[in-house]
């Protein structure tokens, strides 16, 4: 029996918390000390990107937070806009460390003091890109040991990095104790490949590579995102991420929304914006979401201001849904089935030509003539991808 004392549970006030395994545990603390959430993030994360480099083949990467990914993804070279967007293009950039600049950069926001979990071994790129960023913790197979050095010195010295064994497959059952209950259960260890798109239920079937591959990262990735959970992709990469809502449409309209906003980063006036000196990297974050939004209040505006060497101008509602007009051929996944048209409806708005879900509802007729309307191409995957 192997056993590791952890700083608390999943509160502070939560003592006496420790994982328990019966062989030899498959993780080592390199540095720091874990939390309760720290582990279920290292494990959930990890799980995913592992499945993602297997399914795909290209170097994985995800941005975890509150035990749901904020944003993953694969290798695929970076555009000169994105770079910019996501605050990298003064970097030399390995494959692995751009799947983590894309995953971070899906919503930079919610990716603040992440747990990063890379599929391969974590290379120098990766690490000076963490160094800088503000990130809890890093969970991979192994770090070369000027990566290691890098890291071992963020936050003090108390940055949490835990070596995986890439290796180690759970056992077919999985157990955990609720309310003094034990529940068990078989793990989901449904493999997705592209199998899962074969059943393509609408008029228009012309579903292309990039599309398939986009599809299978966005319905791994809501594996690993707590229900209910719908997810946008393009490009090798989530762009929008809606996890945890009781209502599907809100899951939609929350991971679209995350969508937009990701495509507005790209905005030539996004991309110019002058920061004063000594404006933080996540000062200037904020500033971008700020200006990203409606509805700010004065001292929001104001303190968005004070960043600036001069003020950018305001897109208007109209600005954005035409500069939002060349949102296109996004990919668009659900954990379960969509019950009505007006997620369809939604996720068009954001760009969505390619759509895949669970199906069976009492309403696929009326879903299915919805995605015809627009032209899109959707499948019924018939997987259910419920996580709790």
């Amino acid at each position: 029996m192997e056993e590791v004392t952890m700083r608390y549970g999943i509160n502070p006030h939560q003592g006496d918390a420790k994982v328990r395994y019966s062989g030899k545990l498959p993780f080592k603390i390199l540095n720091g000390e874990p939390s309760y959430i720290n582990l279920l993030d290292a494990f959930n994360s990890y799980q995913l990107v592992r499945e993602l480099k297997l399914a795909i083949g290209k170097p994985a990467a995800a941005s975890f937070k509150h035990v749901s990914p904020s944003g993953a993804a694969v290798y695929n070279p970076l555009s000169k806009e994105l770079a910019r967007s996501y605050f990298v293009d003064d970097l030399e950039l390995s494959p692995l460390a751009i799947a983590y600049a894309r995953a971070r950069g899906t919503d930079r926001m919610s990716s603040f003091g992440d747990c990063a979990a890379l599929s391969d071994k974590v290379d120098l790129s990766v690490a000076k890109i963490l160094k800088r960023e503000v990130s809890d913790m890093v969970v991979a197979p192994g770090y070369d040991e000027d990566s290691l050095e890098i890291l071992k010195s963020k936050k003090k010295g108390k940055y949490l990095i835990i070596e995986i064994d890439q290796d180690y497959e759970p056992e077919l059952l999985e157990e955990r104790t609720l309310f003094g209950v034990n529940l068990v259960q078989e793990r989901n260890n449904v493999q997705l490949t592209e199998k899962i798109l074969n059943n393509i239920v609408t008029e228009n079937k012309l579903l292309p590579e990039s599309a398939k591959r986009d599809l299978l990262i966005s319905a791994i990735t809501l594996k690993y995102t707590q229900s209910n959970s719908v997810c946008f992709a393009k490009n090798g990469q989530t762009i929008g991420v809606g996890a945890g809502q009781q209502s599907r449409i809100h899951c939609t309209r929350l991971a679209a929304t995350k969508a937009e906003n990701w495509y507005l980063r790209q905005h030539p006036i996004a991309l110019s914006m002058k920061f004063r000196d000594g404006i933080s990297r996540t000062a200037q974050n904020n500033a971008i979401d700020t200006w990203l939004t409606d509805d700010t209040t004065i001292p929001e505006r104001k303190a968005w201001e004070e960043c600036f060497v001069e003020i950018p101008h305001r897109l208007t509602r109209d600005e954005k849904r035409e500069y939002l007009n060349g949102l296109k051929n996004v990919s668009f996944s659900s954990d379960a089935l969509l019950p009505f048209r007006d997620n369809i409806d939604r996720a068009v708005q954001a760009g969505v030509k390619y759509i895949s879900q669970t199906g069976g509802s009492f309403r696929d007729k009326e879903v299915i003539d919805a995605a015809n309307e627009y032209g899109v191409v959707m499948a019924f995957s018939g997987v259910r991808l419920f996580h709790h």
